[in-house]
């Protein structure tokens, strides 16, 4: 009897435990539900776009639960952007994005290596494309000097200077004056992180003009006079190149006739001046003056039998080539042995 006494206050005592596990479980339903509830309404009440969805939101009561979760998830979140950043920051895993999804990066076909000439204002070229709140900086190789940073000069040597055009968005390195000692390798970096550059070469150059034959040039009269001017190292042709004698421009339609010039461009330009029937009035200095580079000069004399040594007959012999020099000196030989 005592048995069944106890074993009835232990159903007692379970039964008790279950219904009261089952109104602290109601309770905390009819907590979520009046709280999701009021959430809903708040929702409906405000802007959806200023206000995450429901779905996403911890209840107040298991936000200490969630809170290392959440912090877990925002610090994955952090270290996803900064490996984002870092990717946008290769130029090379920037090819392989969208436009809309590429960080800052430097448009290549806009950027490239440059000619310039001595003396003669260059511009180095870097397009950049979305460049959001970047800077853009102009690196020297040969010294790792700062050069430039956005619009600002940053170096003693004012011959620098940066220049943006936003419409290209084309951030330009112009060297005034030039000289020989400025070629060499420049850098156009991006303030990203770590930052990214993309490097150019400036050759300056200073373009040599020559004329074939000079100092003096011998010809026989009637014979045609071809002097050939040839202008090296120019990063262009010349727009023009003028012909004087005797400081005089040269007239192609003169009375006198017979003088012509033709040029040929190209990375090397050559301009021949043509003079048929050569005189001895067309003897004198004749200068070639490029437009682009310095002049030359040559003298022609046109002759009437005479024989010096660097004389030059249209078709024949020169007076100092070596087998003409051994024809003299067989017939002095051969005269000597009489």
């Amino acid at each position: 009897m005592a048995a069944l006494r106890s074993q009835n206050g232990i159903n007692i005592i379970f039964l008790f435990i279950v219904h009261l596990n089952h109104g602290i479980t109601k309770s905390l339903q009819t907590f979520s539900e009046e709280q999701f509830l009021l959430e809903l309404s708040d929702d409906r009440s405000s802007s959806p776009v200023t206000r995450p969805p429901i779905r996403n939101r911890t209840p107040p009561y298991l936000g200490n639960l969630h809170l290392g979760f959440h912090q877990h998830q925002q610090h994955h979140h952090q270290h996803s952007e900064t490996s984002e950043n870092e990717i946008y920051d290769s130029d090379e895993s920037n090819l392989r994005r969208t436009p809309l999804d590429r960080g800052p990066h430097f448009d290549l076909s806009a950027s490239k290596n440059i000619t310039a000439l001595v003396g003669k204002t260059a511009y180095l070229n870097c397009r950049v494309k979305n460049i959001g709140n970047k800077t853009v900086s102009w690196v020297r190789h040969r010294d790792i000097h700062l050069l430039t940073v956005g619009r600002f000069t940053y170096t003693s040597d004012q011959r620098f200077q940066a220049v943006h055009n936003p419409q290209t968005d084309d951030w330009s390195l112009q060297i005034r004056y030039p000289q020989k000692r400025d070629t060499g390798v420049y850098e156009c970096q991006i303030s990203t992180t770590p930052p990214v550059g993309h490097s150019m070469f400036l050759a300056v150059v200073e373009p040599i003009t020559t004329i074939v034959g000079v100092p003096d040039l011998y010809i026989n009269t009637g014979s045609t006079v071809n002097l050939t001017c040839i202008v090296r190292n120019s990063p262009e042709p010349p727009s023009t190149i003028f012909w004087t004698h005797n400081n005089q421009e040269i007239n192609y339609d003169s009375p006198r006739g017979g003088v012509s010039v033709i040029t040929e461009k190209g990375e090397t330009t050559t301009s021949y001046l043509l003079i048929q029937r050569a005189r001895t009035t067309d003897s004198g200095k004749y200068v070639c003056s490029p437009s682009n580079a310095d002049p030359s000069t040559i003298n022609v004399h046109i002759l009437n039998g005479e024989h010096p040594a660097a004389m030059q007959h249209g078709g024949q012999l020169r007076i100092g080539d070596p087998l003409y020099v051994f024809v003299l000196w067989l017939i002095s030989f051969l005269l000597g042995r009489r």
